[in-house]
Parts: C-alpha cells; sequence; structure tokens
C-alpha cells in the first residue's frame, strides 16, 4: 500500500503471491471434482455412501464448473498488470477479482457494509444506482453473479482484501476513513 497522507490516493497492489495459492486451492478442487466424476463408486463404498454415484457425479461436475470457472479469474488476475485497488479523490477504483466494479464515484456510494461467508469478509459498497454496476458486465455469468450479490447482500459491488496486498481490516478502515472525510462527517 502507498500513501503520505489522507489527501493523496491510496494504491494497493494485486498480491501474485496470494494468488498463485489461489489458484493451487482451485485446481485441487478442480482435480477432486473430476476424480469424483470418473470414479463414484469409490466414494459410494465409504465416505459418501449416503449420497449414491449419480449424486457424486454431480457434485463432481458442479465442482469442475465452479472451480473451474474460480481458476480462469484467477489466472487473469495473476498476469493483470493493473492497480489492484485504488483510493483517490474521485471516488475508489475497484480492480481486485473477477467481477471488479472499476471507478466507482464518490457521489454514487452511499454507505459500507461487512459481510461474512464462513470465514470470508466482504466490504458491500452500497450505492444509490445498483442497476448501472450489474449492468457494467458484459459477460452474463459475470452480470448474473453481480446481480445475485445485490440480491442477497444490497449491493452488486463486493470487495474482498484476497488478492490484495493488505488485509481485510487495513482495506476497511481505509475505505471507512476516506468515505467520511468525502461525506465532511
Amino acid at each position: 500500500m502507498s500513501s503520505n497522507s489522507n489527501n493523496e490516493p491510496v494504491i494497493i497492489p494485486l498480491n501474485k503471491f496470494k494468488l498463485v495459492t489461489m489458484s493451487f486451492g482451485a485446481a485441487l478442487f478442480v482435480a477432486a471434482g473430476i476424480w469424483f466424476v470418473t470414479n463414484p463408486s469409490s466414494f459410494t463404498k465409504n465416505t459418501f455412501s449416503f449420497m449414491g454415484s449419480t449424486k457424486i457425479i454431480v457434485v463432481g461436475w458442479a465442482a469442475i464448473l465452479f472451480f473451474g470457472a474460480c481458476l480462469i479469474m484467477i489466472f487473469r488476475k495473476i498476469f493483470d498488470n493493473k492497480l489492484g485497488f485504488v483510493i483517490n479523490g474521485q471516488g475508489i477504483v475497484d480492480n481486485s477479482s473477477g467481477v471488479s466494479a472499476g471507478l466507482i464515484p464518490w457521489a454514487d456510494i452511499t454507505g459500507l457494509t461487512v459481510r461474512q461467508v464462513y470465514n470470508q469478509k466482504f466490504i458491500m459498497v452500497m450505492v444509490k444506482n445498483p442497476e448501472e454496476y450489474i449492468e457494467r458486465h458484459a459477460g452474463a455469468i459475470k452480470r448474473n453473479t453481480v446481480k445475485l450479490n445485490h440480491q442477497m447482500y444490497g449491493s452488486p459491488i463486493s470487495i474482498s482484501a484476497n488478492s490484495l496486498k493488505c488485509s481485510f481490516d487495513e482495506l476497511h478502515a481505509l475505505l471507512t476513513e476516506r468515505l467520511k472525510k468525502h461525506n465532511g462527517a
């Protein structure tokens, strides 16, 4: 992270080490999915005997598709040379994930909330015009992902520190401080 004062931009680069680590995790889940699909009977004998072969195969395909998509997005971020996250006088520029929002002007931001799914914390950026941020995504998968975020958590914009060179608490504190400053609080 780099910043010298409260008025200067804060630049948070992508953490390539975290991204590579996440790619290994996603690859392991894809491999497990392939194993489920190709050898369902080996799982129905012991550990997952209650599921049956058909359910094992469905779980395997779900793992392959979901974690395969995650793996593709992570690889794109590993080779992405853009800054991960920027906080400046205009607003925030998010390039931290596969469904990044881009520039979010301060004037659009109505608040921040923290959500947690299992052990994963997210900052939900509440905006005046969520539909505009949903429509920014050209692909149907990305658009449906942010639409689901909006339906479940109240905003299409969720930010995690997972791929950034900072902790969640640092990111949340910076955003909270800058939003208060922008709003004159």
